[in-house]
């Protein structure tokens, strides 16, 4: 579901987006990084996100999404969600 700007309106499509657009590289090392460690991405990928995927342009449904939140809090969401996705993609050792 997207928005008329043509932006992701879940949390799900931003997170598909991102895995179209970071590089490998810097997919793994966003999914090696702790939780704790993702507060890093808030000037980088945060800001992109906040930028390109319309937090601060009327994204209500990306907005809603993620809680109601600012769009700063709303883009640490997406950017909790897509580290989540990648851990989820590694290869476990048992």
């Amino acid at each position: 579901m997207t928005t008329s700007g043509n932006f992701p309106g879940t949390v799900d499509a931003a997170v598909r987006l991102l895995m179209e657009m970071v590089p490998v590289a810097e997919r793994t090392r966003i999914a090696a990084m702790t939780r704790d460690d993702l507060l890093s991405l808030h000037f980088g990928l945060g800001m992109w996100i906040r930028n390109n995927l319309g937090l601060w342009e009327g994204n209500h449904l990306l907005h809603e999404a993620c809680g109601g939140l600012s769009p700063d809090d709303a883009s640490a969401v997406v950017i909790e969600a897509f580290w989540q996705h990648l851990r989820e993609l590694e290869p476990r050792l048992h």
